[in-house]
């Protein structure tokens, strides 16, 4: 059984993410979507929050599985026995960083390979950050997230 993970902060998940995610469960036996921790990035939401949205977002994907973590990546895959690390490159900008990732990842750990999908071209803008600021500012955020995340930002802004 081939598994992949997709980590990230997903704060919140967006309809990019969904597309990677939905994509990547054709490709591998099991998708595990895990959720860092990220409080440098000091997300808007706790991590039990945003696995809650997330798990929510993905029920309909059975080989899905959404996870917290706190500690290295490279550690988690071994655990899980993931034999790749899905990556989301929207634009050329991701790219770099992407790669230094991707190269430290195989040093720590010869075995993981590193996947990059590019989500599908309506999603290709969108990131959780835009997301939470066109959100704060009274923009419409609906056709970028879940229903239910829609829900739950539009009542964080309203503080």
């Amino acid at each position: 059984m081939k598994s992949v993970i997709y980590p990230g902060t997903f704060d919140p998940i967006t309809n990019g993410h969904i597309d990677l995610v939905e994509r990547a469960s054709y490709l591998f036996d099991k998708v595990y979507v895990a959720i860092a921790s990220s409080t440098r990035k000091n997300p808007m939401f706790s991590l039990e929050e945003r696995v809650e949205m997330t798990t929510t977002a993905l029920t309909h994907l059975e080989n899905v599985e959404v996870l917290g973590f706190d500690r290295l990546l490279v550690h988690l895959a071994s655990e899980l026995d993931a034999v790749a690390i899905l990556r989301g490159l929207r634009a050329v900008s991701d790219f770099e960083y992407e790669f230094q990732l991707a190269n430290m990842n195989r040093a720590l750990s010869e075995r993981l390979e590193s996947i990059f999908l590019t989500p599908a071209e309506q999603f290709s803008y969108i990131s959780s950050s835009l997301v939470k600021e066109i959100g704060s500012l009274g923009g419409d955020i609906s056709p970028f997230v879940p229903p239910h995340v829609w829900k739950i930002l539009s009542e964080k802004f309203k503080d």
